[in-house]
């Protein structure tokens, strides 16, 4: 298997570009989200992680 650094970085860029702008766009909600992510229990958020994971594991499987 390959390695492909340029592709690996351009993904970790949008990926930041992605982040950076939700915040740029809307501080307060992502204040709101951030306090509500904080009372939720770690099961929920462990599932919800691992749903993010797959749907982006699908993502990158649709694009190979």
């Amino acid at each position: 298997m390959h390695l492909d650094l340029p592709l690996l970085l351009r993904a970790a860029g949008l990926a930041l570009v992605f982040e950076g702008l939700v915040w740029a766009l809307a501080p307060g909600g992502m204040r709101r989200a951030m306090r509500r992510l904080l009372r939720e229990p770690d099961a929920a958020l462990r599932g919800a992680g691992l749903a993010a994971m797959a749907a982006g594991l699908f993502l990158v499987w649709l694009g190979a």
